[in-house]
């Protein structure tokens, strides 16, 4: 069990720094200040803050309209949501090897 809370420890830090950066990317752009580059922002997506940007993305309307960014953002989230479905699936299996070969 240890090992899946600090998955999700890991996961919620990710994402909370994600919706974090986008808020200062946010800001930034009301206030003329310096920019996340936008390559940065679907990094942070890709490697774990999908939920967060996503969140922000809504929240802040932030990059709702900036395109091919929101398809790109679109499509990390739904990889995402895919890998998380088929390791959904998968844990039974691996969970019964688990148990048996033990």
């Amino acid at each position: 069990m240890t090992i899946c809370l600090t998955l999700l420890v890991l996961f919620l830090v990710v994402n909370i720094v994600t919706f974090c950066v986008f808020w200062w990317d946010k800001t930034a752009a009301r206030d003329g200040g310096w920019r996340v580059a936008e390559s940065k922002l679907l990094s942070l997506a890709f490697f774990g803050g999908s939920l967060g940007a996503f969140a922000a993305q809504r929240l802040l309307r932030h990059k709702t309209r900036k395109e091919p960014f929101r398809t790109r953002l679109t499509a990390i989230l739904i990889l995402h949501a895919a890998v998380v479905s088929v390791g959904l699936l998968a844990l039974p299996w691996v969970l019964a090897g688990y148990i048996f070969h033990s």
